[in-house]
Formats: C-alpha cells, structure tokens, sequence
C-alpha cells in the first residue's frame, strides 16, 4: 500500500495500544462447566428492568422465561441452567460501588433440560414484525456493551428506511477477543444472523467491519458470506476506538452522523457480531438468551481464553476455570480502556460483559500526573474531535457550563485522552465527574421542576375549590332569598281569602 492510499486510508483520530489480545484469541474455545447456581439480575440492559414471574421454590427448565420485560425499552430474562428458584433478592452489582441489585437466583439440577423451544426453518417467510417480536422475547440486547434491546433499534431501522446493516466485528479494545472467536468458530451464525437482522429492518446491504489485525475471523467470515453477494467483509484498520459506532460508520461509509442524531437518521443501523449471532439462535433455533462468549484475560490468569459461560456465573467461576496465578489487584468486566472496575469476583455475569480481565498490581500501576503542557495530544487522539484540555481546564475551575460548551456530551469515554497524555492527567475522570455532576444537576432540577408543578396544581386545585364553594353558597344564597321571596308572595295570597 502507498504511502498517499495509507494516508487516506487511516483514520485521523484514535490511539494504538498495545492489544494484549494473544494468547486468549488463539486459544480453543472452551466450555465453562456447568456452576452449582446462577444469579440473574433483573436489570441486564438500557431500560426498565424486567418484573419476576417465577416464585422462590419454583422448578425451572433451561430457557423458561424468569422475569419479563416492563415498558418499550426493556428485556426479559431466563433461565440458563435447569432448577430451582432459591432466592429474589439482591446480588452484588457489576458496578464498582458494589451496591446490591436484584436477581434471581436458580439451583442447577446438572439436567440442563431446555423448555420446548419454537425454531423457525424459514426466517425469511416470517413478516418483520414477527421476527422483532420473537427477537424480543428471547431477550436478545446488544451484546457488544450497549445492551440496546435489538427489537426495538429493528423497529427504529424499519421506520427510518435504513439501507445498510454495519456488522461490527471491530473489538477494538485491548485484551478483549471474544468477538474474533465467535467469527472464528461460528461465521455462519454471524451472517445468517445478519441476513435476518437485514430481512427485518428492510436493508439492502449488510458490512461486516473487521480490524485487520483479526486476520483469521476476516478468513473464516469471509468464507462464510461467499454465497451472499449482500454481506460484505471489509478490513478496517486496527485502531482504537474503531469499533466505537460513529466511527466506524465513517470509516465504512464516509457518513459522519450528526453529534444529536441516531446512526438510523444517516441511514445505516449497527449491531454486534455477538448479537447476530444471538439473533440467529434465537429465530433459527427458538432460544433465548442465556449464554455468551466471554474473554479471560489479564497477568493474573493462567490460562487465558474465551469461555461460552452461562448468564449469572461468578467472575470467580469463570477465574476458577481459567486459573490465576496470583491474587488479581483489580478486576473489570469489559476492556481496559472503557470497562467496568468489580468490586470482587461474586459477581454475575451479565449480557453486556465482553470480558473479564484480572490484573496484576504492576499491571495497575498508576503514573504520577503531571501539569498540563497544552502539548495537544490528546485533542489529536479524540475520535469525537473534542478539546479535551479545554474541557479540563474548565472542569478544575468548576465551571461545568463552560465544559457543556466545549460539547462535553459528545464524549463517549473512550480514554483515548488519557492514554496519550505525556503528564498522566486522569481526563476521562474530569469527563466523567463532570457527567455525573450534570446529571445530578438536571436530576435536581427535575425534581424542583415536579414539585413546582404539584404546587402549582396544589394552589389551582385550592383556587377551583374555593371558587366552586363560593359558587355554591352564592347559589345556595340565592335559592334561600328566592324561597323567602315565594313565602312572603304566599302571606298575602293568605290573608286575603
């Protein structure tokens, strides 16, 4: 490639870490053997989360639905392992306040009887409409982190007219490879998910983007969608955060979606490669989702891998089956850069976690920060074309509006700001501090605006009331004078005869 067509090619933004992603990419897939029991959180996705329909001592078959879901933009959940219902209360959040969250928990009965499942051998003969609903109930979400349910973005697709599915395969973040090994080991699934997802929002074309640094997944998927001139493999160069949607959109198609506007108002809808494999599963097969791939990986384990576990496993179980070699000092679900710091390792696995890792404390070992040189790496780095100084800058001085006119919300949180950064200034935790404080803000003004509503209604109730009690005694008044009035007309009527 030239040294003008590489130009071009690469994009302008972004950082290139060290991906950490072998040995576990190349190791076989494995198995996780079968947990003692599970704990299903009932909040696993964006929305509301989903309300209990099983009781405690309740048997359950593998894939009954547990709790279903509550409103438009929710997920139901079931049941991964056969069993008993032995508990609804609260488990440990995968959050690193360690909060409680409430789940079911089910005792495996090691029988892994599934309930009667409902496949479909034709997809493609079944309305849109059909194959959302069914998607739906499956409890399919966006497997790549976002954990959107994937019906309702199929509605959204469907009523914006999309033309083209982007399938993102990117996996950009270090230590993360559980998307690779299901191009690898599952390809077909993958496309022929695809080519549903694209039956049902009414696309023409579907683009599977694949970093090329993945060279085996781009082989194996590009094999699998040989017969389907629709499906389109196409390399994207390894950088992160390529697999971030708004840019890869760009980088597929040239489009820049708008800083408010959805991916769907361009024309274009993305999923996961997980997810269209859930997707598959779920028509093809009539299974919900109750398991997925999830990467091991980190200075800690022993042997790092990919492990299909069941949803509601410990962290500790999938540490077990991989070893470690030490106590970790930190754990995540998810990558390096954008993950989710645990609190312990009793924690369940949920539908939006990609990965476990398990560090070292040398691993973990945080620089000392400097002061800000105003080098402008890290605009340089910002996939988002932010300046994340400037945001800073206004952050330290608590002047939060100055930070939202330099489009703080546009931030997705990808550290590319931090990594680069020569003085080791913990931008992304001003961004987030900063978020978490707006977010308050707007929250508190919410509140006041509720209670300045109910006082209004209050004093509007108290003014009809007064008003309509006046109404009453003056017509009462007037009723009283009218039969005075009649009884004195009557006297004299009286007296005469």
């Amino acid at each position: 490639m030239g040294l003008i067509e590489r130009l071009f090619r690469e994009p302008r933004w972004g950082v290139h870490p060290d991906d950490h992603k072998r040995p576990a990419a190349d190791a076989p897939l494995r198995v996780l053997p079968r947990p003692a029991r599970v704990h299903l959180p009932l909040q696993q996705h964006v929305g509301g989360a989903a309300r209990p329909v099983v009781l405690v001592g309740q048997k359950v078959l593998k894939g009954q639905l547990l709790a279903q879901s509550q409103g438009n933009i929710s997920a139901p959940i079931h049941a991964p392992v056969s069993g008993t219902v032995t508990a609804i209360g609260e488990v440990t959040a995968p959050h690193p306040s360690g909060l409680g969250l409430a789940a079911i928990t089910v005792e495996a009965d090691g029988a892994d009887r599934w309930i009667e499942t409902d496949p479909v051998a034709d997809p493609f003969a079944l309305a849109p409409e059909e194959i959302a609903r069914r998607t739906a109930a499956a409890g399919v979400v966006g497997l790549g982190g976002a954990t959107f349910p994937a019906a309702v973005k199929f509605a959204l697709g469907r009523r914006l007219s999309v033309r083209t599915l982007i399938v993102n395969g990117g996996e950009c973040e270090p230590y993360l490879s559980s998307d690779d090994r299901i191009m690898r080991d599952c390809p077909a699934q993958v496309v022929d998910g695809a080519r549903i997802i694209m039956h049902a929002i009414g696309a023409e074309s579907a683009l599977v983007g694949i970093e090329d640094n993945k060279p085996e997944a781009i082989a194996a998927m590009t094999r699998a969608a040989a017969t389907y001139p629709e499906v389109k493999i196409r390399p994207v160069p390894a950088r992160y955060p390529m697999g971030s949607d708004k840019q890869l959109i760009e980088t597929l198609t040239g489009k820049e979606v708008p800083a408010d506007a959805r991916a769907a108002e361009v024309g274009v809808l993305v999923h996961n490669v997980s997810t269209c494999a859930a997707v598959h599963r779920a028509i093809r097969l009539g299974q919900p989702l109750v398991e997925r791939i999830v990467t091991v990986n980190g200075g800690a384990v022993t042997r790092p891998g990919n492990v299909l576990a069941p949803l509601g496993c410990l962290v500790d179980d999938l540490l077990a089956c991989c070893g470690v070699k030490e106590k970790p000092a930190r754990l995540l679900f998810g990558g390096p850069m954008m993950g989710t710091l645990l609190p312990h390792g009793r924690v369940p696995l949920v539908k939006g976690a990609s990965g476990v890792l398990a560090f070292t404390a040398a691993e973990t070992a945080v620089p000392a920060t400097g002061p800000c040189i105003r080098c402008g790496s890290c605009t340089r780095a910002c996939p988002m074309g932010l300046l994340p100084l400037e945001m800073a800058a206004h952050i330290r001085a608590g002047d939060l509006d100055g930070a939202v006119g330099y489009s703080l919300s546009d931030c997705i949180s990808c550290g590319c700001c931090a990594y680069v950064c020569p003085s080791h200034i913990p931008l992304v935790q001003y961004f987030s501090h900063a978020k978490g404080e707006l977010a308050a803000r707007e929250r508190a003004r919410l509140r006041t605006e509720a209670g300045r509503r109910l006082a209004e209604a209050r004093l509007a109730r108290l003014e009809r009331d007064a008003k309509e009690k006046a109404e009453l005694a003056a017509r009462r008044q007037a009723e009283r004078a009218a039969a005075r009035a009649r009884a004195g007309a009557a006297k004299p009527a009286e007296q005469t005869t």
